[in-house]
């Protein structure tokens, strides 16, 4: 944690930002190790200040060190003006991409004798590149995410609900250890794998359905994030085709990712298989997204972002093809950025179309 503040200290050094305010709870946590639901952080010169509420002030010195805590009410920002101005601070930067209009004209209403300056991105930048030990909890909800995947594949069949198999999926993963599902969990089938965010409902899976499952865990705040393509009963010619196609151009986003290659190098690798087979136009989104104590993070594996990967990075790859009317196919896995190539975290098999629902 002193290794991430001591980094922060140096951008804002060299920004020529003297007071910086921080209320993203992911960045706060990412920041600080406190983990609570209310809080925020103010670095001014070499200081560094945790202020939280009644509830939280046990616990913020428990999971903190070199923070000083300051118990206020919330939503007060007198304390805070106090210590800029102690430092002799007339300006202070803050989290712009974090505050709704509101709260942030309530803000400049009570620090109208500070100058505020909108600044974006600058932990955000920090967490591209995780530790070991980020990516070892990332590596956890992986797993839990695999095994759960795994325990519920017998429950494919005709006549399951949609909104049934999302529930098992999350009763599964928090049954393994998983603090929360990642995000609302994806279980579309028949027509309805047609929608890329097709988030589970009552709809009764049929024989013959292709069925998408997206999900993933939350293990110690780290996500993990998976889909999975399966068909119900033997598949047909053109729900194989479909499949190759999209596994093909997967396999060739992941064996593309390395360090030192452009994130939309990486997209292009992939759309350009499937616009190779004529599909291009019903492969609308990015090819993938960074993950960590969010579940989209930079970079994006899109057609629009220029980063440059760099080991320790952490992103899905995640294709897919949708035709209305007919169905989907969406294969994914997350990987970890090395030197040479990239490691997948994800193991469950995808080599080819599974098949549920046979007895």
């Amino acid at each position: 944690m002193r290794e991430r503040v001591a980094k922060l200290r140096r951008y804002l050094a060299g920004a020529g930002i003297k007071a910086f305010f921080v209320t993203s709870p992911e960045n706060r946590f990412y920041i600080s190790g406190f983990s609570g639901s209310a809080g925020s952080l103010l670095f001014v010169g070499d200081k560094s200040y945790l202020f939280v509420d009644f509830r939280y002030a046990i616990q913020a010195a428990q999971e903190t060190e070199g923070y000083e805590i300051v118990e206020i009410p919330s939503q007060d920002y007198v304390k805070l003006e106090e210590i800029i101005r102690e430092n002799n601070i007339s300006s202070m930067a803050f989290e712009s991409d974090q505050l709704a209009v509101s709260q942030y004209r309530e803000m400049q209403d009570k620090l109208y004798r500070l100058e505020l300056k909108p600044v974006s991105g600058i932990i955000e930048t920090m967490r591209m590149n995780k530790d070991d030990l980020e990516i070892a909890a990332i590596d956890e909800a992986v797993e839990l995410s695999d095994k759960a995947l795994a325990d519920i594949l017998p429950l494919l069949r005709p006549g399951a609900k949609e909104r049934n198999v999302a529930l098992e999926l999350e009763y599964v993963m928090r049954r393994y250890g998983a603090e929360r599902a990642a995000f609302n969990i994806i279980v579309a089938s028949g027509p309805r794998a047609a929608l890329p965010h097709g988030v589970a409902s009552d709809r009764l899976m049929q024989e013959g359905d292709l069925v998408i499952l997206d999900f993933g865990a939350v293990w110690q705040g780290y996500h993990s994030d998976i889909t999975r393509t399966v068909v119900l009963g033997q598949p047909d010619p053109f729900q194989m085709e479909i499949y190759d196609i999209v596994l093909e151009a997967q396999m060739r986003g992941v064996a593309s990712i390395s360090a030192g290659k452009a994130a939309n190098d990486v997209d292009f690798e992939v759309r350009s298989v499937i616009e190779w087979y004529g599909y291009g136009k019903y492969f609308g989104h990015g090819t993938g997204h960074g993950l960590g104590l969010n579940i989209h993070e930079g970079p994006r594996l899109s057609p629009r972002d220029r980063t440059i990967l760099k080991k320790g990075m952490v992103v899905t790859v995640e294709p897919g093809i949708y035709l209305p009317d007919w169905g989907g196919v969406r294969i994914e896995d997350t990987v970890v950025v090395e030197e040479s190539g990239c490691r997948v975290l994800t193991r469950s098999p995808k080599e080819k179309l599974i098949i549920c629902g046979i007895t």
